[in-house]
């Protein structure tokens, strides 16, 4: 799903030009796209790619027992930071391909018995085009609106639910504003009603406690690249306890207990193996911290500049979402203007849509949508990072205002 940046309107010869003229590389401040590998886990991945190369599939041999053992501990550890038992793990390419697995999988196994699905208004694109593809196919579904901290109405869900109610599908965290969704009220309302709960948990892995069999989750879909894992690698947690079936996106080799068939790319799992391990061992710790550092840039931003606006709360929010609206600065223009500074006005994977559709849920008009900026600060920003961000987002935010002011002065005259 992910498709052009909404900040990246540079043609090719006009990006090379501001990438030639950069002295460093910019700070990077855009963690919810994706993350920078960590070092530890690129170390675990590497002789994966050269002396440990076997098939992890070959079953009559050394190499593809030594590729099939480092799959196993992944899968262990990946299970272990969701709460989940490693069975219950199954690889895929990423959360995109998850959440089309669990979504359409349980769909199209069960859709002639049940044909309701509940999800919510500001999901990942893949989860709002997966329920739309099976409403062509004949279900039915309920999209939950959400307030203006971006929080979906409990009672709301709950009445939602009927007796064709299949699925509920809400993300863990939103990718855009960082909201935390109430996912334990809503894992004991869909078991109450026996109704699947699935959670789009990309956002969420080692930045929130998750615990899928005390949140009552059916099914949880994460990925390495967003917790300074690999790109390319990611997993769909399906509960045995109630037992969940779903019904296979493609045929073949029945690798994965026949839910998604594939040679397995060992490196690739290895290094998500060890991002989980990471993320659990590091997520108290990271959290505080984090958010230390977010809520330095938040309060050198207010203390200097007025019309700084947060768009959703602060209270159910991740450490490191930064979501702002700067009144009188157009977000793309202010982009523009700060090639040294990596961050975006949007979700990487829906930035092809002439505006936000979750502001728009949130309640924010066109203008305040315009002047929006999302900020991801992660495990390696720095203190010198978010001072040095601050100081020249101050700066041009200054310099955009003054010349509007000047464009107003001369237009009177």
């Amino acid at each position: 799903m992910e498709k052009n940046f909404r900040c990246c309107w540079f043609g090719k010869s006009e990006r090379s030009g501001v990438m030639r003229k950069l002295e460093h590389r910019p700070v990077y401040l855009d963690n919810h796209a994706t993350t920078q590998m960590d070092q530890r886990v690129l170390d675990a991945m590497l002789p994966y790619f050269s002396d440990k190369f076997g098939n992890p599939h070959s079953d009559s041999h050394y190499f593809g027992w030594e590729a099939s053992e480092a799959i196993n501990i992944s899968r262990e550890k990946i299970a272990n930071s969701i709460g989940a038992n490693a069975d219950e793990i199954v690889f895929t390419s990423g959360a995109t391909e998850a959440n089309n697995l669990a979504l359409k999988g349980v769909a199209r196994l069960f859709g002639k018995k049940k044909d309701h699905i509940i999800t919510c208004v500001t999901e990942h694109p893949c989860v709002l085009e997966s329920v739309r593809s099976l409403v062509d196919e004949g279900m039915r579904a309920t999209y939950l609106n959400v307030n203006h901290d971006g929080l979906i109405d409990i009672t709301e869900l709950e009445q939602a639910i009927t007796k064709d109610t299949l699925l509920v599908s809400v993300m863990a965290v939103q990718n855009e504003i960082g909201t935390i969704q109430p996912l334990s009220e809503i894992g004991e309302i869909c078991h109450r009603n026996k109704v699947y709960f699935h959670s789009d948990g990309a956002q969420a892995l080692g930045k929130i406690p998750i615990d899928v069999k005390k949140m009552n989750i059916d099914m949880m879909s994460i990925t390495g690249h967003k917790v300074y894992g690999p790109m390319g690698c990611g997993a769909l947690y399906i509960g045995k306890t109630p037992k969940v079936k779903l019904m296979p996106l493609f045929s073949g080799g029945g690798q994965e207990r026949g839910i998604r068939s594939g040679t397995l790319p060992t490196p690739l799992c290895v290094g998500f193996g060890k991002t989980c391990e990471l993320a659990i061992d590091l997520l108290a710790v990271e959290s505080i911290s984090i958010g230390r550092k977010r809520d330095l840039l938040l309060e050198k931003l207010t203390s200097e500049l007025s019309g700084v606006h947060i768009n959703g709360c602060m209270k159910h929010r991740v450490a490191g979402n930064l979501n702002l609206s700067i009144d009188k600065v157009d977000a793309e223009s202010l982009i523009a203007s700060l090639p040294d500074l990596a961050f975006s006005t949007g979700s990487a994977c829906s930035s092809n849509s002439d505006s936000s559709y979750v502001l728009k849920e949130i309640g924010l008009s066109n203008s305040e949508i315009d002047s929006s900026m999302r900020i991801g600060l992660g495990r390696f920003s720095s203190d010198d990072q978010i001072n040095y961000a601050g100081d020249r987002l101050i700066e041009e935010v200054r310099k955009i205002r003054n010349s509007r002011r000047s464009i107003f002065i001369n237009a009177a005259e």
